[in-house]
């Protein structure tokens, strides 16, 4: 059978990547990241009265007074060893401010300056980047009279905000738009009249205009904790992005970047580690899991990353079930593969657990690698592309039937309540993902055995592996049943 996939097209490369960086730092829970949700216009990055949520770096893209910016959230600046937690979390946040054309350096105004704010307005002036003193949590006039003290840092003049009620916050962004470079000038091509006389009389027009540009593939990258998603994303961008280390649980929040391959764009987002639900008691962590929920829901694919030396854990098996309900494609990415020692007999029986367990997972494209040493890492984004392009597939109604009728000459459909089902036709109504309708007298009535039974027909025949098959029917009426 003939492959009906869509090849995936070329897409341009995003925008963002060329705006000015603005970096917010500043101590731990000063309110960086209410800061950055506010300007970003929406609730991107994780809030609570916790200190150090923040632990990776978050970037958004802010729009202030017609200006676009990337704006990035970063954890807050804390004295610590290099190899410690803190102290890869600084490393993390400095890098930021090496990037920046703009370092918003915030401080809490209600509590006045500390010996940490004035140690690290210290190294912030040393590092030769535009500075703007944001003084935070300055409701009222009080607090505007407590951001004055912010004069002796030697940032210059201090901004009074309230991030939280949104007060002050016309007047910052005004300033930022002002500390920025200037937008480079956009060069246009000359005119070239000797285009027209290129053109072949009888050319279609259409021909001459370019094709509107796909958007990027969205990726999420989601399993338990401690998997290795972040050193993946990590070795994927080919530096240290994000924070990673021995201790479980360090990715708090879903944070998205951008990745350019062989002229397609990837939007990566690394989630946070899901745990079982009786695991589950703080209110942050809740927090985390709800996000890294809500970038499946938007993902194209799901990229679920295994430790391959502890096999299938039942929570894989339901973070895969969570995927196949929320209609995702799927790529199963076995991590640490270099520290498996019989690789032939673990890869079985990780696709043998899966295939009993999750009969929509059949097929599902496996990548084995190791993020630490990055050795095959290059063999994911091509595994994710195929999986979009199955996840989109579409099939022709001609086709589809002609499979159909052979399908139920093969196995008729079973007898209900004394009566065999007419079906008479099928169409694809969807795909993302491919979904099916069968029409017919009594088809809502049709047993799961048999759905099964088409189903695992759609997958073999039209090539689509390891994406979730949707089979929907529709009844219809019969005009003499009350006669």
């Amino acid at each position: 059978m003939a492959d009906r996939r869509r090849p995936m097209r070329p897409v341009a490369p995003l925008p963002s990547a060329d705006l000015p960086l603005v970096a917010i730092v500043g101590r731990p829970n000063v309110g960086k990241s209410t800061l950055f949700n506010r300007l970003v216009g929406r609730r991107q990055a994780l809030v609570a009265d916790t200190p150090g949520v923040t632990r990776d770096r978050k970037e958004g893209v802010a729009l202030l007074r017609g200006r676009s910016i990337r704006l990035v959230d970063t954890a807050g600046l804390e004295e610590a060893a290099p190899e410690s937690l803190f102290g890869r979390m600084r490393a993390s946040s400095e890098s930021a401010v090496h990037e920046a054309a703009l370092v918003l350096f915030c401080i809490d105004a209600r509590a006045g300056i500390t010996p940490s704010d004035e140690h690290f307005a210290a190294w912030v002036r040393k590092q030769g980047r535009p500075v703007l003193l944001v003084a935070n949590k300055a409701e009222g006039r009080a607090g505007a009279a407590s951001a004055m003290e912010a004069y002796s840092l030697g940032l210059g003049e201090p901004v009074a905000v309230s991030a939280e009620h949104g007060e002050g916050l016309s007047d910052l962004m005004g300033e930022i738009v002002e500390h920025l470079p200037p937008e480079p000038e956009e060069d246009f091509p000359e005119e070239d009249d000797a285009f027209d006389d290129e053109i072949v009389e009888g050319d279609p027009e259409e021909e001459r205009i370019p094709e509107r540009p796909v958007g990027p593939v969205r990726i999420a990258i989601i399993g338990r904790p401690n998997a290795g998603k972040s050193t993946l994303l990590n070795a994927l961008l080919g530096e240290e992005r994000m924070i990673t280390g021995p201790e479980p649980g360090l990715t708090r929040d879903s944070v998205a970047v951008t990745l350019h391959d062989e002229g397609d764009v990837f939007e990566v987002v690394d989630t946070a580690g899901l745990r079982r639900k009786a695991r589950i008691d703080e209110a942050l962590e809740k927090m985390s899991v709800s996000a890294s929920i809500e970038a499946l829901k938007m993902a194209e694919v799901a990229v679920l990353v295994l430790d391959a030396t502890l096999g299938v854990h039942e929570q894989d098996l339901q973070i895969a079930r969570l995927i196949e309900r929320e209609g995702r494609a799927c790529v199963l990415a076995l991590n640490k593969w270099d520290a498996v020692e019989d690789r032939t007999a673990t890869r079985k029986a990780i696709l043998d657990r899966l295939s009993i367990s999750l009969a929509q997972m059949r097929g599902v494209p496996v990548v084995t690698f190791s993020a630490l040493t990055g050795a095959s890492v290059h063999r994911l984004l091509p595994a994710v592309r195929e999986a979009c392009a199955v996840w989109n597939a579409r099939v022709p109604t001609g086709e589809l039937n002609r499979w159909f009728e052979a399908a139920l000459e093969r196995h008729a459909p079973p007898l209900v309540d004394g009566r065999r089902l007419k079906l008479r036709y099928m169409t694809q109504v969807k795909s993302r993902p491919p979904t099916f309708v069968i029409f017919g007298t009594r088809a809502e009535q049709m047993p799961e055995d048999y759905k099964r039974y088409l189903v695992n027909g759609l997958r073999e025949t039209f090539n689509l592996p390891g994406v979730p098959i949707r089979l929907q029917t529709r009844g219809t009426k019969n005009p003499y049943a009350n006669s």
